[in-house]
């Protein structure tokens, strides 16, 4: 668990660190979380924050990409980590925006996400469907939304994925733009 945390605490999207006086003692510390979630706060808006690192979710059909359909590569808004094509895009009607795949296996990390049913274990057991899978982006950790076993062939999955935690870039003549 703590090389996982110094993954992410030492990875591109952080670069700094700040020392923090101890006020127990005339020693400092460095203190990454400090500075990398006032720093995300203020790149980020507050939408996109609270579903990126408080693991929220924005209203459904609310989202600036639920009903967008040009063609171009959608990046974590967070770290900018290319996440997922216009080409795999669709219209699920969930509400926000579906993709039936991922650019590459590795960009995105999927975990099980009880949240939904709270402490109740006796719900848990009784409707194991309840449980959802959680999207997050592999290099920040940033939560994306959840992915769904109901999507079109060939994958049969549905990334359901909160327009607050993607940013798009556009393809000019099939070319990415950088």
């Amino acid at each position: 668990m703590i090389r996982q945390v110094e993954k992410v605490l030492w990875g591109a999207v952080f670069k700094r660190a700040v020392a923090i006086k101890n006020p127990r003692s005339s020693s400092a510390c460095l203190s990454m979380e400090a500075i990398d979630k006032r720093e995300l706060k203020t790149k980020l808006t507050p939408m996109q924050y609270h579903v990126t690192q408080e693991r929220g979710t924005e209203r459904p059909f609310t989202g600036c990409y639920n009903k967008f359909y040009e063609e171009g590569t959608y990046i974590c808004v967070v770290c900018e980590q290319p996440l997922f094509s216009s080409n795999t895009k669709y219209d699920s009607g969930c509400g926000w925006p579906a993709f039936n795949d991922v650019l590459e296996q590795g960009k995105v990390k999927l975990t099980p996400d009880t949240s939904g049913v709270g402490g109740n274990l006796l719900l848990l057991i009784s409707q194991p469907g309840r449980i959802r899978t959680e999207v997050s982006c592999a290099a920040c950790n940033a939560h994306l939304g959840h992915v769904f076993n109901d999507g079109p062939k060939p994958t049969k999955r549905r990334f359901c994925i909160n327009s607050a935690s993607i940013n798009f870039i556009p393809h000019k003549n099939g070319i990415q733009q950088s």
